[in-house]
């Protein structure tokens, strides 16, 4: 099968590892020539804090969550660094539940690969927190890249 359509999520929280997520995507866009989709979706309450932070005011066109996904670190460190590689993507921003955010998003464009980030944790924390990743590996519509954060 080949791999077109990789999206690959990132959040505030994956600022430590955009680089392991960046060398990830770029290792299989190089291998299958793919399109990046990165995807980063906001919780209500992180959007509204991002965009005031930003300046952002809501009614204009700046405040859609992609143009505010665009404006965001982590997603600017990994557009930066698929640029630099000259892998073609684009960004894509959403707000509500991350883990369906990037479920919808993976369906939307077709994604034949989704990779997100997380820390390894035991499976007792797992079950008491959740996690984002967990619920994007047992929903996803295609298969599934974990990218662990080595410093977790």
């Amino acid at each position: 099968m080949s791999i077109e359509t990789v999206v690959v999520a990132v959040g505030t929280s994956d600022e430590p590892q955009t680089e392991r997520l960046a060398a990830e995507a770029i290792a299989i866009a190089e291998t299958s020539d793919a399109e990046i989709v990165v995807t980063h979706v906001f919780s209500d309450e992180e959007f509204d804090a991002v965009r005031s932070r930003l300046g952002v005011d809501r009614a204009s066109e700046g405040s859609t969550p992609t143009a505010v996904a665009e404006r965001h670190t982590s997603t600017r460190a990994l557009s930066k660094a698929l640029s630099e590689a000259g892998v073609s993507h684009t960004i894509r921003g959403a707000v509500g539940d991350r883990a369906d955010g990037v479920v919808e998003a993976a369906e939307e464009v077709g994604a034949d690969r989704v990779v997100v980030g997380g820390r390894g944790r035991s499976p007792t924390g797992k079950a008491v927190f959740g996690s984002v990743a967990q619920e994007v590996l047992l929903s996803s519509p295609c298969p599934v890249t974990f990218v662990r954060d080595v410093a977790a």
